[in-house]
């Protein structure tokens, strides 16, 4: 008979423990004005909590209709709107958003200055709906490097929805998986822990989604298979779901698929 296994006496992992609570009051995730109508039947305790989303797909889209690239990301942030409520609807404590990578830079300055206008015009038109939606905001990036009219709106954006309590909204804006580890190394080193204190439990309180549970599911619209240097700290263990689904097409039908499948998978955390 084998002797007892000799296990390494650092911290558990994280994904060993309870996820962290996070302020939202469930009890008010899905109001009756908002309950759907048509049938659902995955049980509330089997939904995700934490959804990520890598919204791809937004210039083959505008390509395949003959349109400007620049429509495409319009069509993008008009898809946003209606996946947020449905989430809303189906009682997701948590979800964010891919929008602008730090690596997106290398694109035109046409097309980037035309992604700065519509986020700030999306912000100042959405903040009302957001607040109706009792969403809260959160931006995972970094917002000292982004124009000062767009960084200025965010920040508008973040203290008018401060209140929001059925679901935490993430865009990931100026983000990059990469560059958020740095940060919180460079938090870590400024706080002067010795390298005895510093575990897995110290590195999740100094990432940009600090207090919140890791994701659960991450959803790649578009038909890539990657995570584009997305959450790789938080998504180590989440359920991935691939979608040929070219953003601005992926609506609430397609969200509910992607909640059937999460609930269809096992997980067992190495266990």
């Amino acid at each position: 008979m084998a002797g007892r296994i000799s296990r390494p006496t650092d911290s558990p992992a994280l994904v060993h423990r309870d996820a962290p609570a996070i302020d939202l009051d469930a009890a008010v995730s899905v109001s009756p004005e908002a309950a759907p109508t048509e049938p659902f039947e995955v049980p509330r305790e089997e939904l995700p909590r934490h959804v990520a989303i890598i919204m791809d797909g937004n210039r083959r889209w505008a390509k395949a209709r003959g349109k400007p690239e620049m429509d495409g990301h319009a069509a993008g942030v008009e898809g946003i709107r209606e996946i947020i409520r449905h989430a809303v609807r189906r009682g997701i404590q948590v979800m964010s958003l891919y929008a602008f990578s730090r690596e997106n830079w290398a694109r035109s300055d046409e097309e980037v200055s035309g992604l700065f206008f519509l986020l700030e015009k999306v912000i100042r038109n959405e903040t009302e709906e957001l607040k109706a939606q009792g969403a809260r905001v959160r931006l995972l990036g970094r917002p000292e490097e982004l124009p000062p009219e767009t960084a200025a709106s965010i920040t508008e954006a973040l203290d008018a929805t401060a209140g929001g309590k059925r679901l935490q909204l993430n865009i990931a804006f100026n983000y990059s998986g990469r560059t958020e580890l740095v940060d919180a190394a460079r938090k870590l080193a400024a706080q002067g822990l010795r390298p005895d204190q510093i575990d897995e439990e110290t590195i999740a309180g100094a990432l940009y989604t600090a207090g919140q549970p890791d994701p659960d599911m991450v959803i790649r619209t578009g038909g890539d298979e990657r995570l584009s240097n997305f959450l790789i700290w938080q998504a180590a263990y989440a359920e991935f779901l691939f979608s040929p689904i070219l953003w601005p097409d992926f609506g609430p039908d397609a969200l509910d698929a992607a909640l059937i499948e999460y609930a269809s998978r096992q997980r067992r955390f190495g266990r």
